[in-house]
């Protein structure tokens, strides 16, 4: 069962701090480690550790940085569709420093801010190749020719798609009616008409550590999040993305309804939270795959 997720790769370097420095402060990091990071990719891992193909469609090119992203995704199972394998900038960098502690972060990144047009890689995307396989789809908006792009083939396909609603971009108000589920951010707000009226069959809200909430036009409701000492938070969002697409994908809409596949991202993210680094929580996260294989 494959899953196919379209968005943002990042190189990451991830440093533990004993407590985050203030402005104008200097301090000495416990560990450092770089890893391939951005919404989509993160979830991408997040499905291979879960048993399933994570087919990435995204942007690295050949700057001798997107070697290290390139190399991590690789190791993690992640099968990367690079829509622009010669481009020669350096891929997006995110800065991340992580509290010891209590694995709270802070991320500074440029993104797909500078992403050069992605037309003629979109057009060379081998959909044809991924037809009798993908089951589910991610994106995460962060190149929006490539979110379009997938967005319109699954919905073509019969595929569910997935949205990762982390913020508002403008390319929503066309994204928005081909998505299935929409899973947002609490700090996500959409102008003008909310989302089931612009056509979105199903809401869900993150929040943390808090309960997440669930809307459709039957009914609405909230699923507890399971209480673990959190190590690290880096990701953990884009984690439980992963794990709603596999379950979106691996169970179906007719086998399981939303409560339950948001019970089971919870227990991913949940898995991921309490391993500090960036892929440290792997291993836990495969053995939960294996029990619902």
């Amino acid at each position: 069962m494959s899953v196919l997720l379209a968005g943002l790769c990042t190189v990451d370097v991830v440093q533990r701090v004993a407590e985050l420095p203030g402005p104008g402060e200097k301090t000495q990091s416990l560990s450092v480690e770089t890893a391939a990071g951005g919404p989509a990719t993160n979830a991408a891992v997040a499905v291979a550790a879960l048993g399933g193909e994570a087919v990435l469609a995204t942007v690295l090119g050949a700057h001798p940085l997107a070697d290290l992203a390139r190399a991590d995704l690789a190791a993690c199972g992640v099968r990367m569709l690079d829509l622009l394998p010669d481009h020669p900038e350096p891929p997006a960098v995110s800065a991340v420093t992580v509290r010891d502690h209590d694995g709270e972060r802070t991320v500074v990144s440029h993104n797909a801010a500078a992403a050069p047009h992605l037309a003629d890689g979109v057009r060379a995307l081998d959909f044809v190749r991924l037809a009798d396989k993908v089951r589910a789809v991610l994106v995460d908006g962060h190149h929006p020719e490539l979110a379009l792009a997938v967005a319109k083939w699954a919905r073509g396909k019969g595929i569910p798609v997935v949205l990762d609603a982390g913020s508002w971009k403008p390319v929503l108000d066309e994204l928005l009616p081909l998505v299935d589920i929409a899973a947002c951010s609490a700090q996500f707000h959409a102008p003008g008409k909310g989302l089931l009226e612009r056509g979105v069959p199903a809401v869900i809200t993150t929040h943390g550590p808090d309960p997440v909430r669930w809307r459709t036009a039957e009914g609405s409701g909230e699923v507890p999040v399971p209480r673990v000492t959190a190590r690290d938070t880096l990701g953990a969002g884009d984690v439980w993305h992963g794990a709603l697409a596999y379950g979106t994908g691996r169970f179906g809409t007719a086998r399981s309804d939303l409560p339950e596949l948001i019970e089971f991202a919870n227990e991913v993210a949940a898995e991921r939270v309490r391993h500090a680094g960036p892929r440290s929580w792997l291993a836990a996260v495969a053995e939960k795959g294996r029990g619902v294989r």
